[in-house]
């Protein structure tokens, strides 16, 4: 996996930091990527982001949160943006 940008988790994120990254593949196609430990944790905050707003129990704290976590891979992580969020 190709970076192009040294990952940080943004200072709003509020999600849980993994040590350890892992394969996660997408829920719809089943095209896997590996992610690392920083990836993972802010994929898990987007995906509860996005069940949240799918069950409609989301204020727009979620709302934004689900909005800056997907602009934060299409900048930082570009391959796992197209393989599991586009």
């Amino acid at each position: 996996m190709s970076k192009t940008k040294e990952q940080k988790l943004p200072k709003w994120f509020d999600g849980e930091v993994y040590e350890k990254g892992g394969v996660v593949q997408n829920r719809f196609g089943g095209d896997e990527i590996e992610l690392n430990n920083i990836e993972l944790s802010m994929y898990d905050l987007v995906m509860g982001a996005s069940i949240m707003t799918e069950m409609g129990g989301f204020d727009d704290i979620v709302a934004k949160d689900l909005r800056r976590g997907l602009d934060w891979f299409r900048q930082y992580s570009p391959e796992a943006y197209m393989v599991l969020l586009d």
